[in-house]
């Protein structure tokens, strides 16, 4: 069972659509009690880090995530979700995240590319991980996003892209992971990706 938490900053029917089309047993987690009996956690989003803070503390998901993350649930966040997962953002002001991935978010350059990134970009796998089992070196990814993860190590960026610099696109340790872009709306790239979560051991 995969519980797909409502942290009301997220489209939450697109990821439903995709697991569905797996062939997943997916919930919506509404409250912190419908993470009960779920193998697995996604927390989507989309937006500010401090509003999707807020909502989470708001919805009481931020201390029971950090307790099922010691257990060994697997959890994927995506986009804002993933981002949400560092110790902090810099996003207008400085914000404390959850804490389950070390590292800062930060914004991309005001003398780089355009912002927000919005496209398709191509992933360069870092180093195995089951997350990308049979994801293909260069296959493409569907990004919306103006910050990026700063990882606190490289051995958690599993894969990376290029927008002006080259930033983590999915990092993962232990049993937590997070997608920079969208796998709902990356095509064979992100079911790929979403059916490894699904099979990932727990």
């Amino acid at each position: 069972m995969i519980a797909v938490i409502d942290s009301g900053v997220a489209n939450l029917r697109s990821v439903m659509n995709a697991l569905k089309h797996l062939g997943a047993s997916a919930k919506i987690a509404y409250t912190p009690d419908d993470l009960a009996g779920a193998d697995r956690i996604i927390l989507p989003g989309v937006g500010a880090f401090a509003a999707g803070m807020a909502q989470l503390r708001t919805l009481g998901f931020v201390e029971p995530l950090r307790q099922v993350a010691g257990m060994g649930v697997p959890i994927l966040g995506i986009c804002l979700g993933m981002q949400l997962l560092f110790v902090r953002s810099e996003e207008m002001g400085e914000h404390e995240g959850l804490g389950l991935l070390p590292g800062a978010i930060v914004r991309f350059p005001v003398n780089g590319p355009k912002v927000p990134h919005i496209g398709w970009n191509q992933l360069q796998v870092c180093r195995p991980s089951p997350l990308l089992n049979q994801v293909p070196q260069g296959s493409y990814a569907y990004f919306v996003h103006s910050y990026y993860a700063q990882t606190a190590s490289p051995a958690m960026i599993l894969a990376s892209t290029e927008y002006g610099l080259d930033f983590p696109a999915v990092v993962g340790r232990d049993n937590v992971y997070g997608a920079q872009f969208h796998p709902e709306k990356s095509q064979y790239t992100g079911l790929k990706m979403l059916a490894n979560f699904m099979e990932m051991a727990a």
